[in-house]
This record gives structure tokens, sequence and C-alpha cells, in this order.
């Protein structure tokens, strides 16, 4: 039933784009330290840069364990389920890294989302190279109905405005730090860099 697959042909990054909701996976090298499972959804916020290349917009919250397991190890897995359509569900695993607004990178990748996804509080633009990219049946995965997105998480942000972001962050305790005592989100969080014209 399931397929290897050597990159994220037009097919895959098809199913990919459709989907509006997905997971992402990571874990601390600790043996006893807690793992990290999130979802994402917010349409525009996710590319697929080339054949191998995963990226999405990391915004803002009361966490940041996805940035504290990727700075210590870089592994992580991304899974799509078909909520509607045949059952398939998509995995890549690969190496991930958080690109912060002071790397010379972050423009230019962002420059290849959707505009009208970017929002007060972007923190980060996780990039994914996938090493293993698979499928499986999603013969137990429930028929469901997508309605909208909500609006709740850019509507907080935007009412605190950019220029209080950094206070936000600086204030939650598992924004800098990790739950797992792992470095987390560098602070103060950097002004954001101007876009490439």
């Amino acid at each position: 039933m399931g397929k290897t697959y050597e990159r994220i042909d037009a097919r895959l990054r098809a199913f990919i784009e459709k989907q509006p909701v997905y997971f992402v996976g990571t874990a601390p090298l600790a043996a006893d330290g807690f793992l990290n499972l999130s979802p994402k959804g917010r349409a525009g916020t996710l590319a697929v840069i080339d054949e191998l290349t995963v990226a999405y917009l990391d915004f803002g919250g009361s966490h940041a364990e996805t940035i504290a397991h990727l700075r210590e190890n870089g592994r992580i897995i991304l899974m799509w389920c078909a909520f509607e359509g045949p059952p398939t569900v998509l995995r890549v695993h690969g190496r991930g890294e958080p690109v912060f607004r002071d790397d010379p990178r972050f423009a230019g990748l962002l420059s290849r989302f959707d505009p009208a996804a970017d929002g007060t509080a972007l923190r980060a633009i996780v990039l994914v190279r996938a090493e293993r990219v698979s499928d499986s049946c999603g013969f137990a995965v429930p028929f469901m109905d997508y309605k909208e997105d909500r609006t709740l998480l850019a509507e907080f942000f935007d009412r605190k405005g950019e220029d209080r972001f950094s206070e936000y962050c600086e204030g939650k305790e598992n924004v800098a730090v990790s739950i797992n005592g792992l470095p987390a989100l560098p602070l103060p969080v950097p002004p954001r860099p101007s876009q490439p014209s």
C-alpha cells in the first residue's frame, strides 16, 4: 500500500497544497524529553520550494518547542492527511532549521509565500529538507469538511502590533527556553527585514 518517493513530484505537491491542515512533529535528543506535535494551517503559510524542500511560516504563540528541537538536532516530520477524496497520508521526514528574521535568507524565503499569508508575529520560517518522502493508506482517517481558517491568531497579534511582539515573546515562559530546557526563540525578536524589491 505505502510507497516511498525520491522527491516531491507534481502530484504530491498538488496533494500537499490542497490540504487545509498538516501536522509537524519534532523531538529532543534526551530520552526523557517531551516530544512535540503541532497542527498547522492558515492558507498560504506553507510552500513547496523545490522537489526536496518545504517551508512554512512560524508565527508567535505561547511555546517554541519546534524551534528548540530543530536548533538542537534538526529532526522533523511533516504529515498531511486526506480528509476528503481518496484515503492518503503523506509524510516528509527530514532536517529542518528555523530561519529567523535577522538571517540574510529570511526576506528571500518570505517572498516565496502568498503576501496575504504574512502578518504580525511572524517569528521564523521553518525550512525543511526532505530525506524521506512516503505515503500510506488513510483508511482510518475520517471524512471531514473544511469550513474556513480561524482568524484569531492574526487578529490577536494585529491588536498588539509589531512593536509589542518581542515584549509578548519575552513574557512567555516557554518561548526563549523550551519545556525541555532547550534554547528556543532568540530574544529580543529582531525587527522585520525590508522586502527585496
